[in-house]
């Protein structure tokens, strides 16, 4: 692919993760002129709206695998594991903010791979609790949806906080408190 029509796709495909992510009924010709390109550019490459939508979803899950493989969840110590974790993942939700779970309802392989992807993160916060980190009598999924959760709110409330702060916060209150 050509680098001006790599940067292309890139625009679209960010732009309509955003705008889509605002109101679902954002239409295609709304995302060519935000993104600065053609309608037809957005038409060659995507037949509709639901073709642009799978495509940004597939970017997101290959940015969130990239994270966790980065993140290095079973090699570092726990609490730089999740550090980095945090660090990375608020960038990728802040750039693709759609919500994953839609996407996994229509399409298989995005809920295999979305699925395979919560389940490292599972694995790492057994581990964190195996070393002590947290707690290990919360019940089942508590942990995992307090971090998702601090996690969203950093990456779309808290958005002037950057990346490093925002994990150093992030990782200080899951592990710590607030108190």
């Amino acid at each position: 692919m050509r680098a001006d029509a790599a940067r292309n796709l890139d625009a679209v495909l960010q732009t309509g993760a955003r705008l889509l992510a605002q109101d679902p009924a954002t239409t295609m010709a709304a995302i060519a002129t935000e993104a600065g390109v053609d309608r037809r550019t957005v038409y060659r490459r995507f037949a509709n709206r639901e073709a642009l939508l799978s495509a940004v979803y597939k970017a997101k899950l290959d940015a969130s695998e990239a994270v966790l493989d980065a993140a290095r969840l079973t090699e570092a110590p726990v609490a730089i594991a999740l550090h980095g974790y945090v660090e990375l993942i608020i960038p990728v939700s802040r750039r693709w903010p759609l919500d994953i779970r839609r996407m996994m309802k229509e399409d298989p392989e995005a809920e295999q791979r979305a699925e395979a992807q919560r389940g490292r993160l599972e694995a790492f916060l057994r581990r964190a609790a195996d070393e002590g980190l947290i707690r290990r009598d919360l019940p089942p999924g508590w942990a995992m949806a307090l971090l998702g959760s601090m996690v969203d709110n950093m990456a779309h409330v808290f958005i002037d906080i950057e990346p490093g702060p925002a994990a150093d916060l992030v990782v200080t209150s899951f592990l710590h408190g607030t108190g």
